[in-house]
């Protein structure tokens, strides 16, 4: 297949780039590079790259043609970076989703599959199971309400137009070449310098953590499926941040201590107590589940960022 993604120099995107290339696929890229570019050279040798904002209509047209199916990935990420512009943010999802359902029409795109986010569930998640797609969603933030939007959005054109869509909400996922606007990697980072290890609130609230190999495994499974879905990718399992924290310290047998702090005001609505996924949706089309525990997850950072010598 020939397939394009936007957003795929981010962590997701250029994980999932690398995959999709090994498995023989060919791989366009649209990405603004305004965080960085994380494809690895290897990668970048073997896809066509198109750097532009998502919100270039005639950009997405151009890079989605001949194209079986489109990743749109493209986001504003970071909860400091979109709390500060939740215009913005808005922007990029609203008019790059957009963007990418037109040019799909246009260049007959059999399948987009669209990263939504766990966010979505919000202070839903006190709920005592695992947050299935079926559970009421409660979006606060600029980031989640146009998440939920696009969702409705894109099920709306597979009503009205026949699109096959896929919204994927991904659950709290991390891996190598992750930056440290995210948990895992400021811990690693604040571990293996002998800092304290700064843990936002009680440290006991929960997160759903995926190893990004299982997440872009799922994602690889979810293309070809038909219809409009809304698909959790979960690993299933709760963690305390403070459980991560002391998992990270034994990983880097480091000496760090835990230091609690007060989260920034304008952090609180992406603060919630709990968070954890449920899968069964996503084995029930694909026959596949997230498998790497947190622990083994950790390990493998561990061992690709510091090998032994």
């Amino acid at each position: 297949m020939k397939i394009l993604i936007t957003g795929g120099a981010g962590f997701i995107g250029s994980n999932l780039a690398r995959l999709l290339v090994n498995k023989g696929h060919e791989v366009v890229v649209l990405d603004s590079l305004l965080r960085g570019n994380k494809l690895d050279k290897d990668t970048f040798s073997k896809i066509k790259f198109f750097k532009g904002d998502v919100r270039s209509r005639q950009l997405v047209l151009e890079a989605s043609k001949g194209c079986d199916v489109i990743f749109h990935l493209a986001a504003v990420l970071g909860v400091d970076i979109v709390a500060d512009n939740p215009v913005e943010t808005m922007d990029v999802e609203v008019v790059g989703t957009r963007n990418v359902v037109e040019a799909s029409e246009t260049n007959n795109v059999k399948y987009i599959l669209y990263a939504s986010t766990s966010g979505i569930y919000s202070h839903s998640a006190i709920v005592k199971n695992a947050l299935t797609e079926e559970v009421m969603v409660d979006p606060r933030t600029s980031y989640a309400m146009a998440k939920r939007y696009n969702e409705i959005y894109l099920a709306s054109h597979h009503e009205e137009r026949g699109i096959n869509v896929i919204s994927i909400r991904f659950f709290n996922v991390y891996g190598w070449n992750q930056d440290n606007r995210m948990v895992v990697p400021r811990f690693f980072e604040q571990a293996k310098n002998g800092e304290d290890i700064t843990v936002f609130g009680s440290g006991d609230q929960t997160r759903d953590f995926t190893y990004i190999e299982d997440t872009i495994n799922a994602c690889c499974k979810l293309i070809g499926i038909k219809g409009s879905h809304i698909v959790n990718i979960a690993n299933e399992c709760e963690w305390t941040i403070s459980e991560l924290a002391s998992e990270i310290k034994d990983v880097t047998n480091s000496d760090s201590k835990l230091t609690y702090i007060d989260a920034p005001k304008k952090r609180y609505d992406y603060e919630v107590e709990r968070r954890v996924g449920s899968s069964k949706k996503l084995f029930k089309l694909t026959g596949y589940k997230p498998e790497t525990s947190l622990k083994d997850g950790l390990q493998k950072i561990f061992d690709i960022n510091y090998p032994k010598k």
